[in-house]
């Protein structure tokens, strides 16, 4: 197939949620999910597969194989199921979140175990997050004995900027002759963006992508950087559980430049989206993205 990935890159994202609970704990009362050493806000891989695989198949016409499908009797279609209808040796090919996350499933003596070429790791807040429990009440009431409405309640967060670290791994394509192409990686990279944007519901909105970047190294390198979130910090003279906005904070990303350029022998391109509201810091000073990477050989996204 034309265009199969031959390059390992990184992915680094941040986005922020703003009175809304990006991953709710469904054995917890749906709080968001919070490490109680750290007070950090957590945010599941599944939870980011989840919205990039509703942007491709809502908006982009891709075919999904993990999605909600219900029946006539309005049961939900299984995995099994699932495969029995797309065919076996045919569904890496027709669905793009088998070929960019892999799958586990087994029907009639059929096995389909595939580790995922793309990967991430949870998504945390970098910062201490403020949980804030919200009741209010409802108009209708909710049974027919009941004369007057309820009370419903839930828990958010006022603020949490989260960052999400990925890798796109071409060994595990190749090696399971799973055929991932450059056009899958882009169609993702746009799913995480403007996914997170479309994210239009109760607890959901108020999500904005705030930094998008694919660090693509040259073929045949065998070699990544790792761990691009730990290599920014942020900046404010809000304590952490204050902060409210992006507008509150500045993206220290100091030690991100000075990692990249140490191994921009490396590094065919980075590609990278960047919301117009984020302030970053080198070195102490203010600073565009565009400036701090200057002699890196950059590409913006275009979507």
């Amino acid at each position: 197939m034309e265009n199969v990935i031959q390059n390992r890159s990184e992915i680094l994202f941040l986005y922020d949620v703003k009175d809304g609970n990006p991953n709710g704990d469904p054995v917890d009362e749906n709080k968001p999910r919070i490490d109680e050493e750290t007070n950090e806000n957590i945010v599941t891989d599944v939870r980011l597969k989840r919205t990039i695989r509703d942007y491709l198949y809502e908006y982009k016409n891709q075919e999904i194989f993990i999605r909600e499908i219900r029946k006539e009797d309005s049961n939900l279609i299984t995995k099994e199921e699932r495969m029995k209808q797309l065919g076996k040796d045919s569904i890496i090919n027709k669905c793009i979140d088998i070929r960019l996350f892999g799958s586990t499933t087994a029907v009639e003596n059929q096995t389909l175990a595939l580790t995922g070429p793309v990967q991430f790791k949870f998504g945390r807040s970098l910062h201490k997050v403020d949980l804030t429990y919200i009741k209010g009440t409802t108009v209708m009431p909710s049974g027919q004995e009941k004369k007057q409405g309820t009370f419903t309640e839930r828990y958010i967060l006022p603020y949490s900027l989260i960052a999400f670290y990925g890798i796109v791994n071409e060994n595990a394509a190749k090696m399971q002759n799973i055929p991932l192409t450059n056009n899958d990686i882009d169609l993702m990279m746009e799913g995480i963006w403007n996914g997170t944007k479309n994210l239009i519901s109760g607890t959901k909105f108020g999500q904005m992508p705030r930094l998008l970047m694919q660090v693509i190294y040259k073929e045949n390198q065998n070699f990544f950087i790792g761990e691009l979130d730990k290599y920014i910090s942020i900046q404010s003279d809000l304590q952490d559980e204050a902060l409210r906005d992006i507008s509150d904070l500045k993206i220290d990303i100091t030690k991100l430049v000075n990692v990249l350029k140490n191994h921009q022998d490396k590094i065919e391109s980075i590609k990278y989206k960047v919301d117009e509201r984020v302030n970053f810091v080198l070195d102490g000073k203010d600073i565009t993205l565009s400036e701090a990477l200057k002699g890196l050989p950059l590409k913006e996204f275009v979507f």
